[in-house]
């Protein structure tokens, strides 16, 4: 039986960043290891650190592998480097926690070598983490539709965000679904964003009632694209573009071009291609910081349709306290009924 490699340091930054049990097959179906996992978070790295530069970033760790115990580790962990930022967030709960912020190469391999496989990097800048400056939307297939239906949704709500003063760059989930994200300026709080996204939600699903939802109910959502846009509420996060995602094929969340998404496919992404895509094209969300969007049209919108429609607010996530104007938070079906005489 062959010994087990012993650990191995990698030199970037500046900085020395020590690999520990590198042979630990993490993807069983494909054989890829923690050191395979690391080594493509160094080739990728300087997007992935575009994409979490100054956020304060949730930690989806497998240390034995995507068949082993699984967590999400919001606060520091133990041992955190002096050289690597942290900020404080606070949960809907009113409780806070300090997160790390990988602002380097170093600091993505560090907690590659925990065994994280999935960035969640919050929507805000560590300076102020009550104000958004990303404002992402999650196209989810649901059940009966797939990642061509995503594509499909993607398209017109491009047309959407546009009709709206709205610009957003693309990527794959690393599943079946999409995720949109448009840089925007930090001037509202979360609860404002997240109605934005609840406004473009509803004009798109008026567009395309057949194929789009915003329906928080399952039960209610049919073979539709859910428009999740609880994804917007203070304290859910999205992966981070260039994450590993934890299925056999190893897949990640891949930065796309518009005029690509009706030729790719999620699985075309994983983390032996990615390396050569980034090689040829590089960081295809390279120039997203360098934009900044207002939401003013968006939140018109939102008045618009309350005033006109009577649509109002939404269900918020179990984990968050009763919001003012939030309608009930039971399922349909278990809602009591009026009685009969």
């Amino acid at each position: 039986m062959a010994a087990a490699k012993k650990a191995e340091q990698i030199e970037v930054d500046g900085k020395s960043v020590r690999l520990s049990n590198p042979d630990k097959v993490y993807f069983p179906e494909r054989g890829f290891t923690k050191g395979d996992v690391v080594r493509y978070f160094l080739t990728v790295g300087d997007g992935l650190v575009r994409a979490l530069r100054d956020r304060p970033t949730t930690l989806q760790r497998y240390p034995d592998g995507i068949d082993g115990e699984s967590f999400y580790q919001k606060r520091v962990p133990k041992y955190l480097p002096d050289w690597i930022p942290t900020a404080r967030i606070n949960f809907p709960s009113g409780r806070h926690a300090d997160e790390m912020c990988p602002n380097s190469v170093a600091a993505v391999l560090w907690a590659g070598n925990l065994g994280c496989l999935t960035f969640h990097p919050w929507p805000v800048r560590r300076r102020d983490t009550d104000h958004p400056d990303e404002l992402r939307i999650d196209l989810d297939p649901q059940p009966g539709t797939d990642f061509s239906d995503a594509v499909r949704a993607a398209h017109a709500m491009r047309e959407v965000l546009a009709d709206h003063g709205l610009t957003a760059w693309p990527k794959t989930s690393g599943g079946r679904g999409l995720h949109l994200f448009v840089p925007i300026r930090p001037d509202w709080p979360f609860v404002e964003v997240r109605r934005a996204v609840i406004a473009l939600g509803r004009e798109l699903e008026s567009r395309m009632p057949e194929q789009v939802t915003t329906k928080w109910w399952k039960e209610e959502r049919g073979s539709r694209i859910f428009v999740d846009y609880n994804q917007m509420a203070r304290d859910r996060t999205i992966a981070s573009a260039y994450s590993v995602r934890a299925n056999p094929r190893a897949t990640v969340s891949a930065p796309l071009h518009w005029d690509e998404l009706d030729d790719v496919y999620p699985d075309d992404f994983d983390i032996l291609t990615m390396p050569v895509r980034y090689g040829e094209l590089g960081d295809l969300h390279a120039d997203m910081p360098e934009h900044a969007f207002g939401l003013e049209a968006a939140l018109e919108l939102s008045d618009k349709q309350e005033r006109d429609h009577g649509l109002g607010e939404m269900p918020y996530p179990p984990d968050h306290p009763k919001m003012p104007g939030e309608p009930p938070r039971v399922q349909p079906s278990r809602a009591r009924q009026p009685s009969e005489d």
